[in-house]
């Protein structure tokens, strides 16, 4: 059965929903999740919804001015504050910038999380990217979601079902493929997020000369005009996930 299938079959089985939320997003690198998505979780933070942020990696070689191990610290400290930005709550995977294992032994690392945390929505990385720590945390990511479900699987924690619907985040470096189905406003939360991204030491432009904040504001207001809102962050599913059933024309 093709994975896209056993997907749809999990989030089929999943409980009846309540009405509270827990948000898991899953980023290669700390800033990941906030640039891209950050402005949907500092929404759902304030709306009440636990947000949690799983770092696979601190994104420690990203800095040429900076060893792996100093630009490390910084990049933890940076995503502690981001979080507390958010509302959000943030964890560290074990893995190094660059290096993140496309393996099962990564599977079942974040299996084991999003059974601790269980989520009711999933947001991580498309899977088309031009860096590989991206293409990988996807595919980690959609096996894990399987893993945690079944029974017998020798990881750590009950499994979890619950959770109902999976988001691909909109990333410049992953834009290959990636058409915009969901469209979240996040007016209300635009200058929240702003600060909490500004955390950043590479977000504010003192490491790359890509210029980050500019990008992402722009997007947004660009999705928020295509949208109706002001700003707004968009999200691509898997195609199942787009299918849509009703008696009559909705």
């Amino acid at each position: 059965m093709p994975k896209a299938a056993v997907l749809l079959l999990v989030l089929c089985a999943c409980a009846p929903g309540e009405d509270d939320r827990t948000i898991l997003a899953v980023g290669a690198h700390c800033g990941d999740m906030e640039i891209s998505a950050g402005a949907v979780l500092a929404r759902h933070a304030r709306l009440g919804d636990r947000v949690v942020i799983l770092h696979l990696t601190l994104g420690e070689r990203g800095n040429p001015r900076l060893s792996p191990e100093a630009y490390g610290t910084q990049k933890r400290r940076e995503a502690l504050e981001a979080a507390k930005a958010l509302g959000a709550e943030a964890l560290f995977g074990p893995y190094k910038d660059a290096e993140l294992p496309d393996d099962e032994p990564a599977r079942r690392y974040v299996a084991g999380v999003i059974r601790s945390v269980k989520p009711t929505h999933v947001i991580t990385h498309w899977k088309n990217s031009i860096h590989r720590d991206h293409a990988a945390a996807h595919a980690i990511v959609r096996d894990a979601l399987l893993l945690a479900s079944l029974e017998g699987v020798p990881v750590e924690g009950a499994p979890h079902r619950g959770v109902r619907g999976v988001y691909y985040a909109e990333n410049w470096e992953d834009d290959e493929g990636f058409q915009p189905y969901l469209h979240v406003n996040v007016t209300e939360d635009f200058e929240r997020w702003k600060g909490a991204v500004t955390k950043y030491e590479f977000i504010r432009g003192g490491v790359s000369s890509f210029p980050y904040l500019d990008y992402y504001v722009a997007l947004a207001r660009v999705r928020g005009a295509r949208s109706g809102h002001r700003y707004a962050v968009a999200f691509e599913v898997d195609g199942e996930s787009k299918k849509r059933v009703a008696g009559a024309l909705p």
